[in-house]
């Protein structure tokens, strides 16, 4: 029973990328298949974002696994695919994309973002530290505050 539900649950877990490339998309020249293949895991598909257009079944991926057949069978080179898809939609569509003035953000963004973190919560624990080293100062009861007091803690 064990065993059947592992095997259940690795189907469903890997179904979404073993039917991303139709076998109707796939060359008969395998060494371009490869190729595209290559190329088609490092293109993010824009409308996933965080999968490959290889990965992704979305119409947009698969019109750009397409696109990169087609550009491959014209004769580009990988490189000329590559250069082909950013020039439309940008170093967006890269998985890895470029370090440049244009993707710094991409780049050192986590990094900011790791180290704002880090001293914000050096601040906070500091400050908290500060708090509960301050001396306290009880403050006096009137006379009309200790009689209720008094009361509320017999009832």
């Amino acid at each position: 029973m064990a065993r059947m539900f592992f095997i259940l649950s690795l189907t469903i877990f890997f179904a979404p990328s073993a039917l991303a490339v139709n076998p109707l998309e796939i060359l008969e020249d395998s060494n371009l298949e490869a190729r595209a293949r290559a190329i088609s895991k490092e293109i993010r598909c824009v409308v996933c974002q965080n999968q490959s257009i290889d990965d992704s079944d979305a119409t947009l991926a698969r019109d750009l696994r397409i696109l990169v057949r087609e550009r491959l069978t014209a004769g580009d080179s990988n490189t000329q695919v590559v250069d082909y898809l950013v020039s439309r939609y940008g170093d967006f569509i890269l998985l890895k994309p470029p370090f440049k003035v244009g993707t710094f953000v991409l780049w050192l963004g986590p990094f900011a973002l790791f180290a704002l973190a880090f001293l914000v919560g050096i601040i906070f624990f500091r400050r908290q530290k500060a708090a509960l080293n301050r001396p306290r100062v009880a403050l006096a009861l009137n006379r009309e505050e200790r009689e209720r007091l008094d009361k509320l803690l017999k009832d």
